[in-house]
């Protein structure tokens, strides 16, 4: 064998290894690509795959017909801890080529020491969570009178509530204040001033007591040290069906397919709209991730029209499709308002 062919086998087997190294080992980075859109309005395959079911089923109460699309969109993703086969440099080569896919730290999905499992079960939780805000938000909206549970899970050591309020205490009110759907715990304590006395009325055991704490002056706003986990009791039910889809970001688009079944208003006026935003059971919408791939999903499922988180128009600069236009909310009730309005061929506030 020649020295020029020894070299270049040799060479070769170096190039194939590197290439097998490549390929074997992830890198730490995931890729976000358009998700599936399922509209809220419509129907959606049972997990049998046999009868097809509303995404939304309301029963014991009266619902009117719709039409057109409330489309709540997904963002996919490849690449993660203990994906297969692994995201490599490759995968992230063709991933961050594609306009439509975008290519952040692992890190951003999946927090150090998190499994994917742990990830997804904390996605489901917070799915499950975002449709019983979104279902307290639209009521509060339509003023349908439901109850507010604020639980206290634990206080904290060295703050007022400490050794005074205990978990399961229920606070019913806050300086004779109702909790509710506009006016949670945290909000009615933080609206008062810093060292002033408040009274709690709290449910302990089945027995209404009350309780005065003085507030302190915690991270610049008024506390008493205590945590409080959230549920509600509506007077009927409120079930949406979907599966494999995880995380909080479907709330408003769920919101608004509530009031629009239970109100003869029809708020697409038989458009197709789409759009995604966290929501809070007051009605307040907060941004979210992904929002690229997100409009890039509605306007290949048909969509027009995209409601979008005011916090997100910044990010949506020079990445929206053609034919998608964005109207800008933070509130429920804005994206109500601002869709009465594009009905009404009125002007609409835009990213």
């Amino acid at each position: 064998m020649s020295r020029r062919a020894v070299t270049l086998l040799i060479a070769s087997a170096g190039v194939i290894g590197a290439l097998l190294i490549a390929a074997l080992i992830p890198v730490p980075y995931v890729s976000l690509m358009p998700g599936p859109t399922f509209n809220t309005l419509g129907s959606q395959g049972s997990p049998a795959g046999k009868k097809a079911v509303p995404l939304i089923q309301i029963s014991g109460r009266r619902t009117f017909p719709t039409d057109g699309h409330l489309n709540m969109v997904t963002v996919s993703y490849i690449g993660g801890p203990g994906y297969r086969p692994p995201f490599n440099v490759f995968a992230a080569i063709a991933s961050w080529l594609n306009p439509n896919n975008a290519v952040v730290p692992e890190q951003e999905l999946f927090p150090p020491g998190q499994s994917q499992q742990q990830v997804n079960r904390q996605d489901t939780e917070e799915m499950a969570g975002s449709q019983q805000a979104a279902t307290a938000a639209a009521l509060c909206q339509l003023k349908i009178k439901f109850t507010t549970d604020s639980t206290v899970t634990n206080t904290i050591k060295g703050l007022p509530a400490y050794g005074v309020l205990h978990a399961g205490d229920v606070i019913e009110a806050v300086g004779g204040t109702p909790v509710s759907c506009q006016a949670s715990v945290g909000s009615l304590i933080q609206a008062r001033q810093a060292g002033r006395p408040v009274r709690l009325t709290v449910r302990r055991a089945g027995k209404l007591m009350n309780v005065t704490l003085r507030t302190v002056k915690s991270g610049g706003v008024p506390v008493i040290g205590v945590n409080v986990v959230v549920s509600f009791v509506f007077p009927f039910r409120v079930k949406i069906n979907l599966s494999d889809v995880g995380g909080p970001s479907a709330g408003m688009m769920f919101a608004l397919g509530i009031i629009d079944k239970l109100t003869p208003m029809n708020l697409t006026d038989g458009k197709f709209i789409a759009g995604t935003g966290e929501i809070a059971e007051n009605g307040t919408v907060a941004p979210i991730g992904g929002i690229q791939q997100k409009m890039v999903a509605a306007r290949a499922a048909g969509a027009t029209v995209f409601l979008t988180p005011a916090s997100n128009c910044p990010d949506t600069a020079g990445a929206v499709p053609p034919g998608l236009r964005l109207i800008k909310v933070s509130t429920l009730s804005g994206a109500i308002a601002a869709l009465k309005a594009l009905n009404a061929g009125r002007r609409v506030p835009g990213c």
